[in-house]
């Protein structure tokens, strides 16, 4: 059985995005802007809210500066984390192989004479 799955389509240029929202601010409609262009209202209408946040005309969520500062901040505090639990391993496995011998530590064991 196949199943039909819509696939994701690129991203719209940055150009074409730009061009819409000024068409929108102008005073063209979501809907008819839809049509002509091939872009649904909704994402239209995204574009003109986000465009509205970047200009400090809303203050309902983030602007595109912020969500890029987000976006880097996340993916180095990813990074930052694998390489602390790399680090952790790494001293774990170390003292594990050198220093566990079943059910005590050497260095807790009497010294020989």
């Amino acid at each position: 059985m196949v199943s039909i799955v819509p696939k994701t389509r690129p991203a719209y240029p940055p150009e074409f995005r730009s061009e819409a929202v000024q068409m929108l601010r102008a005073g063209r409609t979501p809907r008819e802007l839809a049509e002509s262009l091939g872009v649904s209202e909704q994402t239209l209408r995204n574009w003109r809210r986000q465009d509205q946040r970047d200009r400090h005309e809303r203050d309902d969520g983030p602007t595109s500066d912020e969500r890029d500062e987000l976006r880097r901040l996340r993916r180095e505090n990813a990074r930052l984390k694998q390489e602390r639990d790399l680090s952790r391993a790494r001293r774990m496995s170390r003292r594990s192989a050198v220093a566990w011998t079943g059910c005590r530590w050497r260095s807790s064991w009497p010294r020989r004479a």
